[in-house]
């Protein structure tokens, strides 16, 4: 029995790789959707005061300066001001240095870590943010649509493309047990319970060495876990109690691998869209993850989809969370709400919003 059930997971997981593969060849073709805010507009800017937070231990940081300060060059306009990121301060002050400095635009060149530090800064303010992205996921270049393996590219779009606004959300993570509490802005994915059991296991080599399929091997040890008793509260209304494995919250759906993990959930919609996943077994995750790949509208029991701008989550025993791929610690509590239409990002013209 044990048998059997190592090779339907590592069936599933070969499955996995292969049609990630595929849709990363599919994705530019399939993932279209409609806006729902607002069409892309120009920023109406002639000349724009350009900075950029950069990440300076990327592997392309050095190029992407280089292409940065020619195009603004190019343009006519003054030298970008770089604000280069540290290992004790990965952004926030940097971007706050932006913002006194009168930036039109705020380019961030790095991983998603870095994009959601500037982010947080920006959001609610009428200062445009611009992604260079450098990191392994780039989530929300993935979902604006950015090409990312095109550097060049990229930097056009942030310095000369439209622009529009997009939704951010806030988890608040409290700790009963330690007295703890944070509060973390999110701009794609956040979650509690396996989810970030997997993010916070997945090894670091492995993780430079094959980029984000490095997440599916710290998935495989973990599907024989328990289900945890939560209690659910969407949008205020009365608790109701479910046995889960994980819980996401979801800005948008797209993830690395051309995989529509949410195709329902939009960036630009005032809402989150929640998925409870609950399967007991190895049977239940296979079944999910075809439900995922071949989008089918079938319901199953395993896995639930809401929709609600604010949602509270408790557990009698600490979980751990992630935002956006990060651990974010333990809780015993999560709170999580929406900012409709409160970052403005600059997109490629015409480009709709996920």
């Amino acid at each position: 029995m044990r048998d059997w059930l190592l090779y339907l997971i590592i069936a599933g997981v070969l499955a996995f790789a292969a049609s990630s593969w595929w849709g990363v060849r599919r994705l530019k073709a399939k993932h279209t959707r409609s806006a729902v805010w607002e069409e892309t507009h120009r920023p109406g800017l002639g000349r724009q005061k350009v900075a950029v937070v950069m990440n300076p231990i990327k592997a392309k940081s050095a190029e992407a300066r280089v292409l940065i300060s020619n195009a603004c060059r190019a343009a006519g306009w003054d030298p970008p001001r770089f604000f280069d990121t540290t290992a004790a301060d990965p952004g926030f002050s940097q971007a706050r240095q932006a913002v006194d400095y009168g930036a039109d635009v705020v380019l961030v060149g790095g991983g998603d870590g870095t994009v959601r530090v500037v982010a947080a800064v920006l959001a609610g303010t009428d200062i445009a943010m611009g992604l260079i992205p450098l990191g392994t996921g780039n989530l929300l270049a993935r979902n604006v649509h950015l090409d990312v393996s095109d550097l060049q590219g990229s930097v056009q779009t942030a310095l000369f493309g439209h622009q529009r606004f997009i939704d951010t959300a806030r988890m608040r993570v409290e700790n009963s047990r330690t007295a703890e509490s944070a509060e973390h802005l999110f701009l794609v994915i956040a979650g509690i319970g396996m989810d970030a059991e997997v993010i916070g296991d997945t090894h670091d080599g492995l993780k430079k060495a094959v980029g984000w399929l490095a997440y599916t091997e710290a998935g495989v040890r973990h599907l024989p876990g328990r289900r945890k008793k939560v209690s659910i509260s969407l949008d205020g209304q009365a608790e109701q109690t479910r046995k889960i494995r994980s819980v996401l919250f979801a800005n948008c759906g797209l993830i690395p691998g051309g995989i529509d993990f949410i195709p329902q959930a939009m960036i630009d919609d005032g809402m989150l869209d929640v998925v409870v996943m609950s399967p007991r077994s190895a049977i239940g995750w296979l079944a999910m993850y075809w439900k995922i790949v071949l989008k089918h509208k079938r319901t199953l029991p395993v896995m639930t989809y809401y929709r609600s701008g604010k949602i509270t989550i408790r557990c009698a025993e600490p979980m751990p969370t992630q935002i956006d791929g990060d651990p974010s610690g333990e809780a015993t509590k999560v709170t999580v709400q929406v900012a409709p239409g409160s970052l403005l990002v600059r997109v490629k013209e015409g480009t709709e919003a996920g």
